[in-house]
């Protein structure tokens, strides 16, 4: 039996080794660009101040179980704005915001591209 010639021996491990670490690294660094693309479009974009109604709020939990045991999770917080002309707007908002943030709420909401800058309340 000639174990030199193998599938792992003779360079086909190897060669799917390379491929995979290539495509995740391809896949890391596509996810970074686009994440700096938003982030250069959001910093171009106009800073805009709309009337708004505050129509829903959701949240997006990731939970990840390690092998030792350790746990990890994080939440994102969302809302639902709808401005005068109709149109549906959601931004991701920081956790302090959201628990202050109420289904039917009126105001002012500022914001820059896809990023929330705030929201004030008609009193």
């Amino acid at each position: 039996m000639m174990m030199g010639n193998g599938f792992f021996f003779g360079g086909g491990f190897e060669a799917v080794f390379f491929l995979m670490f290539f495509l995740i690294a391809g896949i890391f660094i596509f996810a970074i660009a686009q994440t700096l693309r938003q982030w250069n479009k959001n910093n171009r974009s106009p800073r805009l101040t709309v009337e708004a109604t505050v129509v829903t709020k959701r949240t997006e939990v990731s939970r990840h179980r390690h092998d030792d045991g350790f746990s990890h999770s994080a939440t994102w917080y969302y809302a639902t704005f709808q401005v005068e002309s109709g149109d549906r707007i959601e931004l991701a908002v920081g956790g302090g915001e959201y628990g202050l943030l109420a289904e039917g709420d009126r105001g002012k909401l500022t914001f820059q591209g896809t990023r929330y800058l705030g929201f004030e309340r008609e009193s």
